[in-house]
This record gives structure tokens, sequence and C-alpha cells, in this order.
């Protein structure tokens, strides 16, 4: 275990996206500065102390990027390995890189996942056209997903009984993973955090409700039966143990008659824990700081009830409505355009 970062220091974050946003948001209230590291736009860059706009490929700009930061995390998964390569070689990245090669893969995370003894849903690896009529056999529905870089729907193909192999292959046409169809009573996820010293600590599990692929809302307390609560976050807390990860992780998991199903993991702040925000003295952006700057976490226990809905692409058309509201927390990400199912902020809305 390192020293903690003293104030003033400054951490690097690889995506300057919303995540990256608020994570910097969170750092500087602690004290820190925070370096953005992004290829292209980056609405994080409007609140941190610097910015640098290369490509990950850039070798000279990753080396200068990484110089200049005492730890470096990041808020999304599909880093190249160059170039994490090139910045571990100068500075410590938090969460280690064992969580994002997990993750990265979704093959090796189901591995990953049913190797500590949980439950996934049926799978199987899927390299071609002829490797998905194989793996269909005796299912009537399944989800064709890409291995990698899929994210909110994307790199996904429904499979129903009847339906054309070859041309769901063509949509996808890459490594994949079919996933067995899950029957499933509600989506709950879990917000974990685990620190430098092998603290845990997780928030309570909130009910998520999907549309087109996309997070529309968690609702926090989650309605489910009060026994599967603490089945919930041990099994998160196994998998961050496991790991050795230091920071924050999102674990989605699927209530099943046969229990607690996994359906991702996350290894970074994650969209379903924003009411974090408005429910907790320290919410998942400060606590995830907290652990990468080797500080002691923070008290997660919830002292309202929230409901978060994401703001997506013509949703921003109700913000009149959401200002006007007075139980209501709004975070608007800095995105200049709205297009059809783009994040453009959320809102807390607490139910004392």
């Amino acid at each position: 275990m390192s020293d903690p970062l003293r104030p003033g220091a400054t951490i690097g974050i690889l995506g300057g996206g919303q995540l990256g946003r608020m994570l910097s948001v969170a750092a500087s209230r602690l004290g820190y500065r925070c370096h953005i590291y992004e290829p292209g736009a980056a609405p994080a860059g409007d609140v941190a102390h610097a910015v640098t706009t290369a490509p990950y490929e850039d070798e000279a700009a990753i080396r200068a990027f990484a110089a200049g930061v005492d730890v470096v995390t990041y808020e999304f998964e599909n880093v190249p390995a160059s170039a994490l390569d090139l910045i571990e070689s100068i500075v410590p990245i938090r969460p280690n890189r064992r969580a994002l090669a997990v993750s990265q893969d979704r093959l090796e995370e189901k591995d990953f996942l049913c190797g500590l003894g949980l439950t996934t849903a049926p799978y199987a690896r899927v390299d071609s056209a002829a490797d998905l009529a194989a793996a269909v056999q005796g299912r009537d529905r399944a989800i064709l997903k890409t291995r990698r870089f899929g994210y909110d729907g994307k790199g996904q193909v429904r499979i129903n009984a009847g339906d054309d192999l070859d041309a769901a292959w063509a949509q996808v046409n890459a490594p994949s993973v079919l996933e067995g169809f899950v029957e499933f009573s509600a989506e709950i996820s879990v917000i974990v955090a685990r620190g430098q010293d092998g603290t845990v600590a997780a928030y309570d599990p909130g009910l998520n409700v999907h549309r087109g692929g996309i997070l529309r809302t968690t609702t926090v307390p989650c309605g489910q039966p009060a026994r599967l609560i603490p089945d919930a976050v041990l099994l998160a807390s196994r998998i961050v143990t496991a790991l050795d990860y230091v920071g924050v992780m999102g674990v989605e998991l699927f209530v099943t008659s046969q229990g607690l199903v996994v359906n991702e993991i996350a290894p970074r702040v994650h969209n379903s824990g924003h009411w974090t925000q408005a429910g907790c003295a320290v919410d998942q952006f400060e606590q995830h700081i907290r652990a990468v700057a080797g500080l002691p976490l923070g008290d997660g226990r919830r002292h309202a009830d929230v409901v978060m809905e994401n703001l997506i692409g013509d949703d921003m058309d109700r913000l009149p409505q959401w200002l006007a509201r007075p139980d209501t927390q709004i975070h608007l990400y800095g995105k200049a355009e709205v297009k059809p199912g783009r994040k453009m902020g959320h809102v807390n809305i607490v139910r004392r």
C-alpha cells in the first residue's frame, strides 16, 4: 500500500466523458487536480486542471501525460493495451490491469466469474457463422454480443428460433459470445468500492430499467426481497477482492427464481450509481477518488430514497420541468449537441 496522495497532487483520467467530468469535480473537492486524456471531444475538460487531446497511439503524448500525474485511473474500459503498458511503466494505474483485461472481453469476464463459483447466463464462444449455428441449438432465445467494445446495446443482436443466423452473424462479424436468455424478474446493480488497504464498502443495490439497451432509471431502494440484499453485496465484494481491485466497480445482477445471476461488471464508476450523489454523504465519484488516492473509504450509507433518470437525446426538452421541481438534483454533462440516444445528463429525484 502506497502513501495517500497529498492535496495538490494530480490524478490522470483516461477518457473525457461525463464520468470523467464527475470524477474531476469530486477530486477537486478533495483538493486534487485532474488531467484528462481524451482523443476526441472532452466534456470533462471543462472542469479539469489540464487536458491532453491526442490518440492513444501517440506515444509521446501518453508519456508526457503519465509523467505529469501521480496516479492514473479511467472512466471507460477500452483503452488500448499499448497505451496502458507505457503508462504503467511510469505511474501506477488504479484499478489494476487485470480488472481491465477481464472486463474488456466478455468471454474472459464470464470465465472469471464462473471460476469464482458465481452464476452467469449460459454462454458459448462464437468466432464464425458455423459456431453460431452450433451454439444456438436447443435455444429459443439468445443474445449474440461482441466480445469487445459493445455498450448501451451496441454490438448486440437478439436471436429467436427461426431467425436468419447468417444475417445475425453479418451484423456482428467479430469474435463474440452467445448468451442464453435469462428469465429474470428484475435487474439490480451494486456499486462496490475497495480501498488500497483491502477495505470493501458497498452502496445499497438499485433497481434498473432499460429501454433500447440504454439505462433509463435506477431506483433506490430496489424493492427486492430483503434476503437478496446481503447476497448481492457479498457477491460484489467477492469480485473486487478476487481482482485485488482498487476503486469503484458496478456489478449488474439479474434477479431470478434460482437466485442472483451476474450480467456484467464495469471496472469504473457506473451510470446506475449516479443516485449516490443525492442519497449518500459520499457519492460513488468521491469514493473512487478516495480509493485511487489511497484515502480511507467514505460512508456509503443511504440517507434518502432516490430515483435517478437519465436525460437522453430529446429528454433535454423537459429541462424546464426539472428545473421547476424542488425535489430534483440536475446534472448536465456539458455536451453541446443533442443526438438521439446520447446521454446529455441525469436527474436525481429525492424521495424522503
